[in-house]
């Protein structure tokens, strides 16, 4: 069962299942611009990490966290006007990041984000 969260109403301090979680992450990447950011963020950093790892360059890895999370973290405070999540859910918020990324790619984002603001 999901729990019915408002942005910015302190829902989030109720979340208890990576479910409820999920919605609660939906609602704070609305905007399709906040969503390609961590599109390309999330990228970049996979990029870097696997050109670090191929190359033995293996003290730059945190570098591809800090590429990614950056690219995040400005659309949140300067288009979605939120807080990312990271501060308070990091592992459910790494997690729902890559899932994003995968609905954005088989083209379900947006319907996720339309049913969630619905159920809203």
């Amino acid at each position: 069962m999901r729990i019915k969260l408002k942005i910015g109403t302190g829902g989030e301090d109720r979340i208890k299942t990576y479910s409820e979680f999920w919605d609660y992450y939906v609602l704070e990447h609305s905007k399709p611009l906040t969503r390609y950011f961590h599109f390309v963020g999330t990228t970049l950093g996979i990029v870097m990490l696997v050109w670090f790892l191929r190359s033995g360059s293996y003290l730059y890895i945190p570098l591809c966290f800090a590429v990614g999370y950056a690219f995040a973290w400005f659309s949140h405070f300067f288009i979605e006007k939120n807080r990312p999540a990271t501060f308070k859910y990091p592992l459910w918020s790494f997690i729902s990041d890559y899932k994003m990324m995968f609905y954005m790619l088989i083209g379900k984002m947006d319907a996720e984000v339309v049913r969630v603001i619905s159920d809203a």
